[in-house]
């Protein structure tokens, strides 16, 4: 009997309908010769930091650095009974191997290995390594197993990275959080990340707008533009003399260009073409490509891949005509796909690119929720272009000379729309039309070289520069993907800030803890975002630190460089990250502190009033001006002391409050609260009753 161990329980379903396991029990199924179950994705991880010690319970500068000798280990709380079904599978005695089914990559393995040494398993294991959920796939994984111990090396180099993100990320969140009494989370790729955007945010906070003027020639249907003028007077005075002179076309160059067709979407590709025609965030798009995978519609998303491997040919020249039937812009085009291009296995790491499954074939895309329909409809599309004909036009451009100064023409012909045709019908679908950011370029009239044209019509248009764009989720993948490249190793298995299928997690960490906000589309650091940038070293804001830990974990997973030292250097780093900062000078220490927002103005001192647990309190330690919630006056009339109220009684001197209750009548009723503050200890109030159109006051 074989146990069969998938990441999650959609997955092991999935497997087990393929195998011929059909007895649902508690936590897994079995049937056919094998039991399969499940991990609930990191069922196992590394211990907290207090599980070495009652001194890390309490986060101190004196119990810095934590460097454990024996790592611990534990289970989720929320996982326990998963944990221990698979523990009980994995000893009993009819089961003599198991199946590492768990995704394909560095993480799939880790978490596979994590169960199996926590639970103390020692039998043999075999390893699944798909890239789909179709059920041949499956068969074809399940015929092909390999070694499990043919791994072993890509178990350490996971390892190394889990333990190593570990001890910068545990060591360094305590040290600043210690030090400017705030918890501020520090990690090799959140804090690069957070820094491209603080980046971004000083260029255009720095950014200088200046005007510019450009001199505009009409030349029969051709528009020449001259180079940018700071003077005002001098594009003016250029204008006046190109009016009275004449235009003489002295080189024209017409070159045949070609536009390739995109590659097939890798997951962050995917993530950023989604952001910006749909607006989803990536961590959106990740759950809805992952959701359509266990649906069996699309393949595993998790993949840095933009090519199919080269035994996919037939395949996907069978899903190419499905979605020519399914895709309701590809009505009536007569299209057949060269999907000779998309093949590559050279550059197919762990999964091939992200393309629909012939499962499409037996779908309805309209039962599909509009989410994961858009999804499953881009990355279909992206396929269909990508196996299209190259978009080719011919560049046209024009150089004049006139009043001693030459000015430009650009024109665009294009030969064969390509691909770029099957885009724009796609385009024209959607709801909202992306701003793709692209330059209309207009055909040029037939000109020659000597050309000339007298007193040419002449216009000066006023210009201002433009400051560089807030990041979108779009341009900050992008910026992630890029990161720390020029020092990456080309065999590295991950190259930028973290990886397709973390950086999604990695913006939302941002964003939760504080450091960054949304704004539509936008993505903007807060002032602790930009402080935390500002404090921190150059180590652990650089994405040089991701590069050089990537190419030590490419070698240590081809078996070439030894974990022991990788890991070794990783506590010197931590190390000398503690020794660095020992203290904070005094003006350093209240950086973080919270910034309450105030309510109002004191009527006394004109200072901040801020809201407390049990008041409304001015600001200035030397005014004694405080109003209560518990106040007698708004208890007896049984209404609360709502922070709306003390604002208008602060900005006003007065709010109008419903359903008082009154002592005497024992009714409710409408009344104007007045603030009558006579500097006392205590602050008063008052209430002013409308009667027959005569104001009554009482106290």
């Amino acid at each position: 009997m074989k146990l069969v161990i998938a990441e999650k329980p959609s997955v092991a379903q999935t497997i087990a309908a393929v195998l011929g396991a059909t007895q649902k029990k508690d936590g897994y199924i079995e049937g056919g010769g094998y039991v399969v179950s499940w991990c609930v994705g990191h069922l196992v991880g590394l211990a907290q930091a207090d599980a070495y010690g009652e001194q890390y319970k309490k986060w101190s500068y004196e119990a810095l650095p934590i460097l454990p000798q024996e790592w611990q280990y534990a289970v989720a709380s929320d996982k326990q009974k998963q944990f221990k079904i698979l523990k009980d599978l994995m000893r009993r005695d009819d089961v003599t191997e198991l199946v590492n089914a768990c995704d394909a990559g560095r993480e799939g393995e880790l978490i596979f290995r994590f169960v199996y040494l926590v639970a103390g398993c020692n039998k043999p294991f075999s390893r699944l390594w798909i890239s789909s959920m179709e059920d041949s796939a499956i068969k074809k994984g399940f015929a092909e197993l390999k070694p499990g111990r043919d791994y072993d090396a890509l178990y350490q180099s996971a390892l190394c990275r889990a333990r190593a993100d570990w001890l910068i990320g545990i060591n360094a969140t305590r040290l600043f959080s210690v030090l400017y009494h705030r918890t501020l989370n520090v990690g090799r790729v959140q804090t690069p990340t957070l820094k491209l955007l603080v980046d971004r945010g000083a260029a255009i906070t720095g950014f200088s707008k200046e005007k510019y003027h450009i001199v505009r020639l009409d030349l029969d249907g051709a528009e020449a533009s001259s180079v940018r003028f700071s003077d005002a007077d001098e594009a003016e005075k250029l204008k006046a003399a190109c009016e009275a002179s004449q235009a003489v076309c002295v080189t024209l160059t017409r070159e045949k260009k070609t536009v390739a067709p995109p590659k097939l979407f890798d997951l962050t590709g995917l993530q950023r073409e989604a952001n910006r025609i749909y607006g989803y965030t990536a961590k959106q798009t990740l759950d809805l490509a992952q959701t359509l995978y266990e649906k069996r519609l699309l393949t595993y998303p998790r993949t840095d891949s933009t090519f199919l491997t080269d035994d996919m040919g037939d395949t996907a020249t069978g899903i190419a005509a499905l979605l020519c039937s399914k895709l309701p812009f590809m009505q009536g085009v007569d299209f057949t796909p060269e999907i000779a291009r998309t093949l590559d296995s050279k550059k197919v790491s762990d999964h091939h690119a992200i393309i629909p499954t012939m499962e499409l074939k037996k779908a309805d895309l309209a039962t599909l929720p509009e989410t994961e329909r858009n999804i499953l409809t881009l990355a279909g599309a992206r396929l269909l272009f990508a196996a299209a004909q190259p978009h080719l036009y011919e560049a046209v451009k024009a150089v004049f000379e006139c009043a001693g100064q030459s000015f430009t023409a650009t024109g665009k012909t294009v030969l064969a729309a390509g691909w770029k045709d099957l885009d724009a019908r796609f385009r024209a679908t959607l709801k909202a039309k992306p701003d793709d950011g692209e330059v209309l370029e207009l055909t040029l009239p037939e000109l020659s070289e000597g050309q000339t044209f007298e007193h040419p019509k002449a216009k000066r248009t006023e210009h201002f520069t433009t400051p560089p764009k807030q990041h979108t989720e779009d341009t900050l993948l992008s910026a992630m993907e890029r990161a720390g490249s020029e020092e990456t190793t080309e065999e590295a298995e991950r190259k930028g800030l973290g990886t397709p299928a973390t950086r999604a997690a990695v913006i939302e960490k941002l964003v939760s803890a504080g450091f960054v906000e949304r704004k539509g589309k936008q993505l903007i650091p807060t002032k602790d975002g930009n402080n935390l940038v500002c404090v921190l070293p150059d180590t652990l804001t650089s994405p040089q630190l991701t590069a050089e830990w990537e190419n030590n974990l490419t070698e240590i997973a081809k078996g070439n460089a030894d974990p022991d030292s990788f890991m070794q250097g990783i506590e010197r780093m931590a190390q000398e990250l503690v020794k660095t900062y020992p203290f904070l000078a005094e003006e350093q220490k209240d950086l973080f502190k919270e910034e309450k927002a105030a309510i109002g103005k004191c009527p006394r001192c004109g200072a901040d009033v801020h809201e407390g647990k049990k008041n409304y309190y001015c600001s200035n330690r030397d005014c004694a001006f405080v109003m209560w919630k518990n106040d007698r006056f708004f208890e007896e009339r049984k209404t609360a002391f709502t922070p709306k109220i003390a604002a208008a009684l602060l900005k006003d001197g007065k709010v109008k409050v419903k359903k008082l209750y009154s002592t005497k009548t024992g009714k409710t009723y409408d009344g104007m609260v007045l603030l009558a503050d006579t500097g006392g200890k205590y602050v008063n109030y008052r209430i002013a009753i409308s009667r027959d159109k005569e104001l009554t006051q009482q106290a």
